[in-house]
């Protein structure tokens, strides 16, 4: 198998960012929905449409309530910000300023057929009103190799810029909407599957890409060790971040709640967040 060992430049690169907010928030803001409703029904979605976490909270839980988190009496500070995709629709990014967000990630694609087609409202939107933001893709690796669909992703809004409101894009690992836990891939491929995409990502725009999945499924689906590299963006509903999937020491963004809207929080001071959306 490929060597999973990346350049000391690049560990030292990923766990000083990480480790400049190590601690967990000391309270999530209150949240409510719009009066103004933002949102479809999920079944209006079209077919293909799977929003970051679906499948995560279908196998794994989660009571779908907004979560108050413990206090933690060495807390740093943390950004709050939220995550979106088709079936969200037009979304009312004034309100969610206003509730405190401040960064956002959006769904681009899907494999290598399917494109979020309120992807520029929701781009374009949280940049306009001031988030910093970034776009994500949900991979299926049963469909096509790893550097096909990064090239499908970078292709439909999952570049990347040194303009400072750019996050690098995300690469959403989860459980297979269509069958098997692991899409039929042993650990050893599955890795090289995520080596591929994430390779891929980085040589196109000198980024590595965020990995966003839960400690249960990448335990079970994969092998190898790409913490010296990629920002983790771990899934646990609950009040605690609780275990994170293999060799990662620490956490980059963590989503915690499902509701009124998928809700995340930076693991860092604003000036953090900006250092990783600048790389």
């Amino acid at each position: 198998m490929k060597s999973f060992a990346r350049s000391a430049t690049s560990l030292i690169a990923a766990v000083g960012l990480a480790l400049s907010g190590s601690a967990l928030a000391t309270a999530a803001p209150t949240t409510t929905a719009p009066t103004t409703s933002d949102t479809r029904s999920a079944d209006a979605a079209p077919v293909g449409d799977h929003a970051m976490g679906s499948q995560i909270r279908k196998h794994e839980g989660g009571d779908g309530r907004s979560v108050v988190i413990d206090t933690d009496p060495g807390a740093q500070a943390v950004v709050y910000g939220i995550d979106v995709s088709g079936h969200q629709g037009n979304v009312d990014w004034a309100y969610w300023w206003n509730q405190g967000k401040r960064f956002a990630y959006v769904k681009a694609t899907e494999s290598t057929n399917y494109r979020n087609p309120y992807f520029a409202q929701q781009y374009n939107g949280s940049y306009n009103i001031g988030m910093i933001r970034g776009a994500y893709h949900f991979a299926l690796p049963d469909r096509s190799g790893g550097a096909a669909q990064a090239d499908y992703f970078i292709a439909n809004g999952g570049g990347w810029s040194r303009d400072g409101k750019t996050l690098p894009g995300a690469l959403d690992m989860e459980y297979n909407p269509y069958g098997s836990t692991c899409y039929g891939l042993s650990k050893a491929g599955m890795t090289s599957w995520v080596l591929s995409f994430s390779d891929r990502y980085h040589a196109r725009t000198g980024r590595w890409p965020v990995i966003y999945t839960s400690t249960s499924w990448w335990n079970q689906c994969v092998g190898g060790d790409f913490s010296s590299t990629n920002p983790l963006w771990v899934a646990r509903y609950s009040t605690t971040v609780g275990t994170l999937p293999y060799a990662w020491p620490i956490y980059t963004i963590w989503q915690y709640s499902s509701s009124p809207i998928d809700q995340n929080q930076f693991n860092g001071a604003y000036d953090r967040l900006q250092a990783l959306a600048n790389g």
